[in-house]
């Protein structure tokens, strides 16, 4: 039961990946998030293989994935470092990552290179030891062990880290107050936390594995888990139409046309000499300076946002509204006047939007922020 299960997951996060590697732009967030699902297959491909017994066929692969365990944990991270922080990956800029898993891929290189006598030895000893073992070559040397034993500790300090890492950079999108329109029932901030949660589910079981498995006896358990995941994963692709289309993650918009621009070249321009307060700022106008079309601005807003236009618009515009309320260099201002010196052309208008971003009117936002200082 347990092999099936497990053979189920790998084969459906083997064509998540091939659907989202066909799909998805080679730049895109979500094309690591492809590279994590191969990274996590291969690893419980051999697994399976050391569970089912059919490790006996290809027994010159055993622990040849043993690496790639781990990438697990950095290939999570880069997906959500890209999806978060809007910024392409940079070899140069990670390369420490690459560091652990490539050190001990090099300790490993002379199991990888012995005989089928060890590594079929090293197969018994962790799932059949009870069949005894075939005899070892004469004077073999195993100073790779000294690492291979510590293999577990090394596994778990990564998820550690990785976990640290990549609930810092939720908390930091969260507190930047990035939030989806109404009508994006999952936007990427929740999917990134729901990521972090089943990051530390992962870690908890993990832990508990090695805990009570003195060898990979319990790995099925952690590729029941992986299972479990990918279709959670598979079902969210489904149930969300909008995943390759309509959906923030989804990067269809990233390859739009051939004027298409980036999403930080729209920041930049709205962001210079506060273009986003002029009031009678348009999509039309904004995409005229950038020298493309309403429709792809448009598109590309809502792609890496959730939001349209306009509530993208009014979100920067109640941020500096937020700066300026709090200003002894503004407190000459109304609150109606300062909503004015941000773009909106009523007091109602700055108001509504003012309580949708925040959650609280003006007024009851300054009053809590002084009652703040004075605490």
């Amino acid at each position: 039961m347990a092999s099936q299960v497990m053979l189920l997951g790998i084969v459906q996060g083997f064509f998540l990946a091939l659907v989202i590697f066909l799909r998805a732009s080679t730049k895109s967030a979500i094309h690591w998030f492809g590279w994590a699902l191969v990274v996590q297959c291969l690893v419980f491909l051999d697994v399976y293989l050391c569970y089912t017994g059919l490790m006996k066929y290809v027994i010159y692969l055993n622990d040849s994935t043993e690496f790639l365990v781990l990438f697990i944990a950095p290939t999570l991270y880069f997906f959500l470092y890209t999806l978060l922080e809007r910024k392409s990956f940079s070899l140069i800029k990670f390369w420490p990552h690459f560091v652990l898993p490539t050190l001990y891929l090099l300790t490993q290189i002379q199991y990888l290179l012995s005989p089928e006598a060890i590594k079929l030895n090293a197969y018994l000893g962790a799932y059949h030891r009870d069949l005894g073992f075939v005899p070892d070559p004469v004077d073999f040397d195993y100073s790779y062990h000294h690492i291979k034993d510590r293999f577990r500790w090394l596994v778990l300090s990564s998820f550690v880290f990785y976990l640290f890492l990549t609930a810092k950079l939720v908390w930091k999108a969260n507190k930047k107050g990035k939030m989806s329109t109404r009508n994006i029932r999952m936007d990427k901030y929740s999917f990134s936390r729901n990521t972090v949660i089943i990051f530390l589910v992962l870690f908890v079981c993990l832990f508990l594995v090695f805990l009570n498995f003195d060898d990979d006896g319990g790995d099925h358990y952690l590729g029941m888990l992986e299972t479990l995941t990918i279709f959670i994963t598979s079902f969210f692709i489904l149930s969300e139409s909008r995943f390759f289309e309509k959906s923030w993650i989804a990067d269809k918009y990233e390859t739009l046309s051939n004027n298409s621009v980036a999403f930080e070249s729209v920041e930049e321009m709205l962001a210079d000499s506060e273009y986003f307060t002029n009031p009678d700022i348009s999509l039309k106008q904004v995409a005229d300076k950038l020298g493309t079309n309403a429709n792809t601005v448009s598109k590309l807003i809502n792609s890496e946002t959730g939001m349209n236009f306009n509530d993208y618009i009014n979100q920067k515009r109640i941020e500096r509204s937020k700066i300026r309320l709090l200003d002894p260099n503004f407190s000459h201002l109304t609150i109606e006047a300062i909503g004015q010196t941000v773009g909106f052309n009523s007091k109602s208008a700055f108001y509504a939007a003012f309580k949708k971003h925040v959650g609280q009117s003006p007024s009851a936002y300054v009053k809590a922020k002084n009652n703040e200082k004075r605490a």
